[in-house]
């Protein structure tokens, strides 16, 4: 692989430095003490050095926090974090949000981490890069093991800044962003809309629907109010967009007193290309963000400590109040004009003015989304030293909360269109006039549509004391946590009471127990509370006697870990009643006769309840190795095991349908997952240059042990003993050539087929194509098993740059997204690239099978034709950078840093995918490349 490559080079490199520069402090030194030392969090108020941590942890620093002038946090760490699966979505600029997996799919009930930041559970989407002091990666029992039933699937911990005694200054900072789409979707034109439409209705057995006058028409473009020709993703989007972010941080303290301010605006306008064109409003999307952080520490007096946390963010969307890329994805080029000759948006009656496009863009207004959150907490810690050297005592407050208010500011408006009549003397004429008089004033609602509140409170005794050569750290903790959201059965209140002890002896061997018990609301009387017990070791092998002559070997630690994580996860679609019988009632009426019936509807025994319902629990094991060598390559490397026991499933399997009711849920489900991941870090001066590198690369595999799965007729549908989120389908063995063809192949049952369609493969010999010739295809479309990534940099007298590629692989897409892979049908559109590789009489080794205006369930099936290698290499991140001279700053008496800069973000992709972007495939917003300039001050 390319990442373990880029380690062997690295490790050559570090050993090829003469000795000279090995024992240059800014070189070796500095690097395998930083790595030793890098602060380790597990949640119990304590920071343990790297070199003493028995847990698997991946530390991702401020260095490379900011790097991409992202939005938040969350899309700056994109490639970054060894063992951390990231993934973009949307393009949209206000949903970027990326979605997060710590070691891949875990589960049949989910995979999300857990986020926390500050260590309380937040929103990853409201912290800006430049306030992040770092990113850690919990990934082992021993990590997660404090946080109770929210953390099976590993926990993403984000931690802020804070000041430093004796200290001050002020850092001022602004990206101006161009963002351009990437692969916009193309589209036939009208006149090869219409042909593409003629050649479905001649493969249906049908009439053509376009003359060869009016296909001229199309083409020709002389008759554009009947017969026009719109390039509806150029109408309706420009080509880029703009994005503004000013940050400015006042940071520094005295004796007693510490302080960390942010504050940062951001603003953003999108892609849409007539936002501009009414009078008072705009209906450009717009995204608006202003958030102040203020991080608090004081000494109030030489034993009591006081820690304060606080975020206020306001945020601020509005755009169309339609989905436009959802439209151009439908609606034809020779559907209707923008508008009309007199001025009317265009529109028929098979194709809805409400379709179209440009007037959703500027005719309809705009809605509008206000989005507020607060976050607060403050912590007290005393010092009980006078009581017992190293006992502490601490408390802490936290609450939170957020709401969205929702304006409606849209209207309707009137729309038609010409209706084209006969031909006469080679011209066309007008059959009727189509309209809909449908306009109306501007909406004014609004309403609070979306709120949450979080309490949070813990209190703990702490322990920490050294005795020779043996050194403690103990806690004793209790924390409970309320959370409230919108919605009916959301409010969860959870508990745990856990003890922790880290222990090391010489300096050199370590270990870690927790104990851990959790009560949480969401779970069934009798089952609301679990014990979880980890245990961790860890062995400075470096520091061994029989290690001292080996100079080139700074750091050297072998660790394990084994613990049992529980899980508080609802069954089904977050069921919260699933151990009580149920009545369900209908909306219909019960007759009781022809006559008369009841005011109520029927009612009826719904699903079983669980007998003896439990939760799901998380069997988690890791060894790991944390490394050093010759002072500038830092190495680390993780193997798992995890087997997940006890997950809901759905007991269709275990129980026939003679009970007369669905099945009722059951913690049956087991799965196992294994993997590793494994990461360089290579830092080096040469002179007068800096040279930094680094690779990771983790592999994460499932498999589904037993989901009381139903009897299978056959053994290809099996789906017990292959991966969560495996896709399955169907095997396309080629099209059909002719009538002879069809005649002669297994019967296909979907649809009636014709010459150019999808031809299968009898998977299970029964003469015919049917779902029981499903197999397992491809892998999952979810997450990807294979995920790496390769940064480089350098830097000479100030100059610099930094770059970040990354990286996915046993990735699979199923390519349905209408009208790009599946058109014409429902009188939508169809891509130029579908048009271009499909099934003809004179084509028959195309890419894709035959046109049809009608719906195909035979070629639309899952099946090999439409599964395509998801895997990609993306240039995630470049910079480019200045940091002025010393000397000319030391000049200006007040500027202790500048740095100048020149970013790009997914300036390039290799990939699979002709048309679209591996990571967002379907009918919506493309995503983005972008360049930003920059600026940051230091005064």
């Amino acid at each position: 692989m390319k990442a373990n490559k880029i380690m062997a080079a690295a490790i050559m490199a570090c050993a090829a430095m003469p000795a000279a520069a090995q024992s240059d402090s800014t070189g070796l030194k500095s690097a395998a003490e930083s790595f030793a030392a890098t602060p380790i969090d597990v949640g119990a108020d304590v920071t343990i050095p790297l070199e003493e941590s028995t847990a698997a942890v991946s530390v991702i620093t401020s260095a490379t926090t900011d790097r991409r002038s992202s939005r938040n946090i969350a899309n700056s760490i994109l490639g970054q974090g060894t063992g951390l699966v990231s993934l973009q979505n949307s393009g949209s600029y206000s949903d970027t949000d990326p979605t997060f997996y710590v070691r891949g799919l875990q589960s049949l009930s989910t995979s999300t981490p857990l986020v926390l930041v500050d260590g309380i559970e937040r929103s990853i989407s409201d912290i800006t890069p430049g306030e992040v002091e770092s990113v850690q990666i919990l990934k082992d029992a021993a990590a997660v093991a404090l946080y109770g039933y929210k953390a099976a699937n590993g926990a993403i911990l984000v931690t802020t800044k804070r000041g430093k005694y004796n200290t001050k200054t002020v850092k001022f900072s602004y990206d101006h962003e161009w963002q351009f789409m990437v692969k916009k979707p193309q589209f036939v034109d009208a006149a090869t809309y219409a042909e593409a439409v003629n050649e479905a209705r001649s493969n249906d057995g049908l009439l053509a629907k376009y003359t060869t006058d009016e296909i001229n028409a199309f083409r020709s473009g002389q008759y554009p109010y009947l017969y026009p020709n719109v390039d509806w993703v150029n109408e309706t989007f420009r080509n880029h967009g703009v994005a503004n972010k000013y940050n400015m941080e006042f940071s520094g303290g005295g004796k007693a007193f510490r302080y960390f301010t942010y504050i940062n605006l951001t603003t953003n306008k999108g892609f849409v290309a007539n936002a501009d064109a009414n009078s008072g409003y705009s209906t450009q999307d717009k995204y608006t963000k202003g958030s102040i952080r203020v991080n608090l520490d004081a000494d109030i007096t030489r034993t009591t400590k006081m820690k304060v946390n606080l975020q206020g963010v306001l945020d601020e969307t509005s755009g169309p109040s339609a989905d436009l890329w959802d439209l151009v994805y439908s609606v034809p080029a020779a559907a209707f004009p923008i508008k009309t000759e007199s001025g009317l948006w265009g529109g028929t009656s098979t194709w809805s003015g409400t379709l179209n496009p440009v007037a959703q863009s500027a005719g309809a207004a705009y809605v509008k989304n206000h989005s507020r959150s607060l976050t607060s907490d403050i912590t007290l810690s005393q010092d009980l030293s006078g009581l017992l050297k190293g006992l502490k005592a601490s408390v802490r407050v936290g609450y939170d909360n957020s709401s969205n208010v929702y304006e409606d500011h849209s209207k309707t408006y009137d729309y038609g269109s010409l209706t084209p009549g006969q031909w006469v003397d080679g011209e066309p004429t007008v059959s009727a006039e189509y309209k809909v008089t449908a306009a109306s004033e501007m909406g004014t609602s609004a309403e609070t549509n979306a709120y949450a509140a979080r309490f949070h409170f813990d209190a703990g005794l702490n322990y920490a004391n050294t005795f020779g050569n043996h050194s403690v750290y103990s806690q004793l903790k209790w924390d409970y946590e309320y959370e409230d959201e919108t919605g009916l059965n959301t409010t969860v209140y959870r508990q745990n009471v856990s003890w922790y002890t880290h222990y090391g002896y010489k300096g050199r061997y370590f270990a870690d127990l927790a104990l851990v018990g959790s009560g949480s609301s969401r779970l069934a009387p009798g089952t609301k509370w679990s014990f979880s017990p980890t245990v961790s070791a860890a062995w400075v092998i470096s520091k061994e006697n029989f290690m001292a002559k080996a100079k080139w070997l700074n750091l050297l630690k072998l660790r394990a870990s084994f613990g049992i994580i529980n899980a508080d996860y609802l069954p089904g679609d977050d069921v919260w009643t699933y151990y009580t019988q149920q009545y369900v009632t209908t909306g219909g009426t019960y007759p009781f006769t022809s006559s008369w019936t009841s005011e109520f509807g029927r009612t009826y025994l719904d699903r079983l309840a669980t007998e003896n319902p439990g939760h799901e629990k998380a069997y988690k094991y890791n060894v790991g190795l944390d490394a050093s060598l010759f002072g500038c390559l830092n190495l680390t490397f993780d193997a798992y095991y995890q087997r997940r026991t006890d997950i809901w499933v759905e007991a269709d399997g275990k129980y026939t349908a003679l009970i007369g009711q669905d099945a009722p849920y059951e913690n049956a489900g087991i799965v196992d997952s294994w993997g590793f991941e494994a990461g360089a870090d290579f830092s080096r001066k040469v002179g007068a240059v800096t040279l930094t590198a680094g690779a990771s690369v983790s592999l994460n595999r499932n498999k589904i042990v037993e989901q009381l799965e139903e009897p299978r007729l056959y053994d290809n549908l099996v789906q017990t003993g292959h991966s969560v989120g495996q896709i399955y389908g169907l095997k396309a063995i080629g099209f059909f050539e002719d009538e002879e063809d069809i005649a002669n192949s297994p019967t296909q049952t979907f649809s009636t087929v014709k010459p150019g369609d999808i031809k299968y493969e009898d998977v299970n010999g029964d003469g015919q194509i049917d779902s029981n010739d499903e197999v397992a295809i491809g892998y999952s479309d979810d997450a990807p098993e294979l995920y790496f990534s390769l940064k480089l940099g350098a830097e000479w007298r100030g100059l610099g740059f930094y770059a970040l590629l990354q990286g996915t692989g046993r990735y699979s897409a199923v390519l349905n997204t209408k009208s790009m892979y599946w058109g014409l049908v429902d009188n939508t559109t169809i891509s130029q690239y579908a048009y271009e590789n499909r099934w003809t009489a004179d084509n028959k080794d195309a890419k894709y099978p035959r046109l049809s205006s009608q719906s195909n369930a035979n070629n639309n099936q899952t099946n090999t034709i439409w599964l395509e290698d998801r895997s990609f290499l993306k240039l995630r991140t470049l910079e480019v950078y200045y940091n002025l001279p010393r000397k000319l700053l030391d000049a200006s008496r007040f500027i202790s840093e500048a740095k100048l800069y020149l970013r790009g973000t997914d300036l390039f992709s290799i990939d699979h995918l002709a048309v679209s972007d591996p990571e967002s495939y379907g009918a919506t917003d493309p995503l983005t490349r972008s360049i930003a300039a920059g600026l940051a001050v230091t005064f």
